[in-house]
């Protein structure tokens, strides 16, 4: 199914292209952002057809509450209040209903049939992406766009389905400005270079490291095996979003739009706070902008500041999925950083070496939460990783070829300055191309075991 799926979209992508360009070159400009949102929605009715009406009433419902708040001069609040609940709602019964109804019959002992419902892909992202569009309109941050320029900054087909997380007032602009960028042969560059290390950093790295991890998780007691297990994860996360995210900014660059950059060596964090800037930067900023400082942010005193840390990531973690793991791994992130702001108000300064190997281990233990599909998995890991259920060797992975991959990799996103950022502003020339066809072609070597990107769960 995935290879498939992989198939649809090297078919899709030079169709969708075509015709929009030939749209904005007979200056058909409407015509071209309505042929990209209805490709944008075929792309997403690929998976599963029977969701896109889902998709399309909630940007129907969120467009006309904006617009409503836009105008309204009384009752704004009330109307926010509607509209946020909405939302809300459509993301709890789809993501939550089962998980809740399974806690209430483990906790009273009933028998309340489960419900199965299927994740429809992307909901939390194109919900996130509306709910900030919904409170920056009653903060009257919005202008007035037409409902075309709303429908494409929703649906646009690379982000839809596991981001980055769009802000209106970095999109709705861009597609009025298309009319000024009928063809520009440095983007198309750009983007055919991100496309293709996103490719490979999914089909090389991530894909490759999901065995042992997944092999880790299920099996691993010793030392050496949950060490190899935690960072196979630790690095297999960072590669297959990233890889993705870099995917998705690299075809929207052929269409001369450009996506908000959600990575930045976030593995060279020396600090909570310094990793949150770095990974999934448009997360992180929602986060900030539309719970934490609503909270109060740090204006009511030291302490509430940290509270509202930890309200602010245990809702984080759980709008990655319904699991205690999710919620747990929310808030030991918000402890994290709660532990930090009291450390630097109260203690000293440390090296920078330290600090960074703090943040790397402390990142490492909570991945295995976040991978774990129980406690006690969790907590075999981590006891194997203190060593403290023996240093011995299981011979469950091939030691010869991972061991050196992990090392390589950890002096890689150590050293490493920010590939994404850096390949954007290459210039075209033959030595581009050839690397692009170099690692595409690499890559088409490895199909046979692609796996789904792993935000598509989210």
């Amino acid at each position: 199914m995935l290879f498939n799926s992989y198939a649809f979209i090297f078919a899709f992508l030079p169709v969708t292209f075509a015709v929009y360009f030939v749209c904005l070159n007979i200056r058909w400009f409407t015509a071209g952002k309505l042929w990209l949102a209805i490709a944008s929605l075929c792309f997403y009715g690929y998976w599963n057809p029977k969701y896109i009406p889902l998709l399309l009433g909630s940007i129907l419902f969120n467009y006309a509450v904006g617009r409503r708040l836009l105008v309204r001069e009384n009752r704004r609040k009330a109307l926010l209040t509607f509209g946020l609940a909405a939302n809300v709602l459509l993301l709890g019964y789809y993501k939550y209903a089962d998980f809740l109804i399974d806690n209430w019959n483990g906790l009273t002992g009933s028998n309340t049939p489960l419900l199965h419902i299927i994740l429809p892909l992307g909901i939390s992202f194109f919900t996130f992406t509306q709910i900030a569009y919904l409170v920056d309109a009653y903060r009257k941050k919005v202008q007035e766009y037409r409902f075309v320029n709303y429908v494409l900054f929703v649906t646009f087909f690379p982000h839809l389905i596991a981001g980055p997380i769009l802000h209106h007032k970095d999109m709705m602009p861009q597609f009025d400005r298309l009319r000024n960028k009928v063809w520009n042969w440095r983007n198309l560059m750009s983007g055919l270079l991100l496309f293709c290390i996103g490719l490979s950093k999914k089909m090389l790295v991530a894909d490759t490291l999901a065995g042992y991890a997944n092999n880790g998780f299920a099996h691993a007691v010793h030392f050496v095996d949950a060490w190899i297990a935690c960072l196979s994860y630790t690095f297999q996360i960072y590669y297959d979003f990233s890889g993705y995210t870099d995917m998705a900014i690299g075809i929207a660059l052929l269409f001369n739009i450009r996506l908000p950059q959600n990575f930045n060596s976030p593995y060279r964090a020396t600090s909570i706070q310094d990793f949150w800037r770095r990974w999934h930067i448009t997360l992180s900023q929602f986060l900030r902008d539309y719970i934490y400082i609503p909270l109060g942010g740090n204006r009511r005193g030291f302490w509430t500041a940290n509270r509202n840390v930890l309200i602010t990531f245990l809702i984080g973690g759980l709008w990655h999925g319904a699991s205690w793991m999710f919620i747990l791994w929310g808030l030991l992130h918000g402890a994290g950083q709660a532990v930090q702001n009291i450390w630097k108000r109260y203690g000293k300064p440390l090296p920078a070496w330290l600090c960074w190997g703090i943040t790397f281990l402390f990142i490492n233990i909570t991945w295995v939460f976040f991978r774990a599909e129980s406690l006690a998995q969790a907590f075999r890991i981590l006891r194997g990783m203190a060593g403290l259920s023996g240093l011995g060797f299981s011979g469950i992975t091939d030691y010869i070829l991972i061991v050196p991959a992990i090392l390589l990799l950890l002096l890689v996103t150590r050293v490493s300055p920010n590939l994404t950022a850096s390949a954007s502003k290459r210039r075209p020339g033959w030595a581009t191309a050839a690397l692009m066809a170099l690692m595409f072609m690499i890559s088409l070597l490895f199909f046979n075991r692609i796996t789904e990107f792993l935000y598509f769960n989210f």
